[in-house]
């Protein structure tokens, strides 16, 4: 295992060891969706919970619950690994969105620390790996509408120059180009973070070296990127 998958392992460990203090509750939701042995195993220990139930939960809308967010935080351990581990089969974006529902910036500092570190870790392991059980665009877009910034994911990318980054970032390249989806990229189940101008930018500026595809000299590209560029307001107006 390399040093950015153990550190990986580590902290989801780590996970596990700061959420613990999440007990279990009587968990209340719609009995039309959950039966009474659902609710039952979603009530009593997080090991006992099956896969598929917890993927079921994972996916739920917010308001099947009389307290999602409390539900959601308890089974956070479970729901990253396995999305982590590419296990979890439900869309990666979906998990960002419900985990932004679930307001988890706002968790007890222990609890969103650990879950901080688990993205730190997770796209420092997945810019290493070639190709990781997740995508790297979908693991980008998981962390950047969890935490609601792009930019500091782009800026660890651009200072990992390796082998396995740069082929990463062809892959990346070439998921975005299909049809030009970069010029109207957005991030999240909701389509809550528009991703185009910041990745554009970083594409055609930072990283073109970096990256042996043509289609980014596109003229449609650059001039995309100037509109977006003259749209944006100076320093201080406004």
């Amino acid at each position: 295992m390399s040093r950015h998958h153990q550190q990986l392992a580590t902290a989801l460990d780590a996970l596990d060891r700061a959420f613990a203090s999440e007990r279990p509750f009587p968990v209340i939701g719609c009995t039309y969706c959950y039966g009474d042995e659902d609710l039952a195993a979603l009530s009593g220990p997080l090991d006992l919970i099956s896969d598929g139930l917890l993927c079921a939960v994972a996916a739920e809308v917010p308001s099947h619950w009389d307290d999602f967010p409390r539900l959601y935080r308890r089974l956070t351990p479970r729901i990253i690994r396995s999305a982590v581990t590419g296990r979890l089969h439900v869309d990666e974006n979906l998990i960002a969105s419900r985990l932004v529902a679930a307001e988890w910036t706002t968790w007890d500092a222990p609890l969103a620390g650990a879950l901080h570190d688990v993205w730190a870790a997770w796209w420092r392991a997945t810019l290493h790996s070639r190709p990781g059980p997740v995508s790297v665009r979908q693991t980008l877009s998981l962390i950047t509408v969890a935490t609601g910034a792009l930019r500091p994911w782009l800026d660890i990318w651009t200072a990992t120059r390796t082998a396995a980054a740069d082929a990463q970032l062809a892959h990346f390249i070439d998921d975005v180009l299909i049809e030009y989806e970069i010029t109207e990229l957005h991030m999240g189940f909701y389509d809550e973070y528009d991703a185009s101008a910041e990745l554009l930018s970083w594409l055609l500026t930072e990283m073109r070296t970096r990256a042996d595809d043509p289609r980014l000299d596109e003229p449609y590209l650059r001039s995309h990127l100037r509109r977006g560029t003259d749209a944006m307001p100076e320093i201080g107006e406004g």
